[in-house]
């Protein structure tokens, strides 16, 4: 069912509630990373300029305590939203009262408040992560319309998602342009992907990426498996894997997905390994059938990437969760680069990034621009990926 976009919506002198998302890394009050907000940007603009009023709000991190408060005060993310907006942003220390309603009353057409940190209502009883009946009333009643442009917490019910939808009135919810992308893009690839479908997938834990690998087994054409997460099926086909890290307790389902596939896993050939987790040992490539018993894989290596590179000609769609390897150390960064590099230079086909650690990868590394789609959202692409309902999508309102 295609959802509303904020297009279909009369937007013009209507109080415009906007969840976005901007959970930006931070470091003693200054933000390093400013992606999302830039991401939201094109959302905020339209309504701005069709004449709507923009009540803006996001969570940053996780309130537990009343010591989080002061390093999880969203103002500076305000501030700099001003800054890229070229306009000024009222913000509203608070999350609801007196002077949240006087300031929203008083917007006039173009014009924009950002309110306190969500999560700040989480420090009385997770008011907003467990979609308190009241509160998410409470914000409804605030605004005309509800825009949900924040794929990042779409696989959570919350206040500030769920919540809103539920109240805001029938037909009055719509997605912004980055969530409508992020439907577009992820739930395209798993719903009516263009073939061949291959799926990359990488990180630590085999536990992490079950669903997906379950789900993609019926999806995909060819599943490529990178990462520690190669050891535990290296175990399950009995090979020795040193001290690399397996999951034990995760053995025999990577030997049941094995069975599943019918040759769609394709696992690498060859491993980056060291004595130690450290990016100074000395380090060497072997094959993944002679690994030493001292010795862990921290990397796949060069014929793998070859490997994978050749997997990859021809495919149409592409998705990819998860690193190759501990690319954060310069030594067993090269296979996440090889790949990234490969699915960079495709032709013709729709290359998705699924958000977390390969995002990060690719947007370091350079290559942001040569992605059809980079996710925004690393746990919501994942339960995407996994076929799941995601229930900040679902309370979109239906065209």
């Amino acid at each position: 069912m295609a959802k509303k976009i904020v297009t279909d919506l009369n937007v013009a002198g209507k109080k415009v509630l906007m969840r976005v998302d901007f959970n930006v890394p931070m470091k003693d009050g200054k933000i390093t990373d400013e992606n999302r907000i830039v991401a939201a940007l094109p959302t905020i603009k339209y309504v701005l300029e069709n004449g709507g009023k923009v009540i803006a709000f996001s969570h940053l991190g996780k309130v537990k305590e009343a010591a989080d408060l002061e390093k999880r005060n969203i103002e500076p993310v305000a501030k700099r939203l001003a800054e890229l907006l070229g306009q000024p942003v009222t913000f509203i220390n608070a999350t609801r009262g007196e002077e949240l309603e006087k300031a929203v009353a008083n917007l006039k057409d173009g014009e924009i408040l950002m309110f306190q940190n969500t999560r700040f209502e989480d420090l009385d009883g997770k008011k907003e992560s467990k979609n308190d009946p009241e509160l998410g009333k409470y914000w409804a009643s605030l605004g005309d319309l509800f825009v949900n442009d924040a794929f990042g917490t779409a696989h959570r019910a919350h206040a500030s998602n769920v919540g809103i939808a539920a109240n805001i009135g029938e037909g009055n919810t719509a997605a912004g342009f980055l969530m409508e992308k992020e439907i577009k893009f992820i739930g395209g690839a798993v719903d009516a992907p263009e073939r061949p479908l291959v799926a990359i997938l990488g990180g630590a834990k085999v536990s992490d990426k079950i669903g997906v690998i379950e789900n993609l087994l019926v999806k995909a054409d060819k599943i490529l498996i990178g990462g520690a997460m190669m050891f535990t099926f290296f175990k399950a086909l009995g090979k020795n894997t040193g001290k690399s890290l397996v999951e034990e307790d995760k053995v025999e389902l990577a030997k049941s997905l094995l069975e599943k596939a019918n040759g769609k896993i394709i696992l690498p050939i060859d491993t980056v390994i060291c004595k130690e987790f450290s990016n100074d040992a000395p380090h060497s490539v072997v094959s993944v059938d002679a690994i030493p018993d001292d010795e862990m894989g921290l990397d796949v290596g060069p014929a793998t990437v070859k490997l994978f590179a050749d997997q990859l000609v021809g495919a149409k769609t592409v998705v990819w969760n998860g690193p190759m390897g501990v690319f954060e150390m310069s030594n067993y960064a090269k296979g996440t680069i090889g790949v990234c590099e490969a699915i960079a230079n495709l032709e013709n086909a729709t290359t998705i990034i699924g958000g977390g650690d390969s995002a990060a990868a690719a947007i370091s590394l350079g290559f942001a621009d040569k992605f059809s789609h980079i996710s925004t959202g690393g746990g919501a692409s994942l339960e995407y990926l996994e076929g799941k309902k995601l229930p900040g999508v679902e309370s979109i309102s239906n065209k």
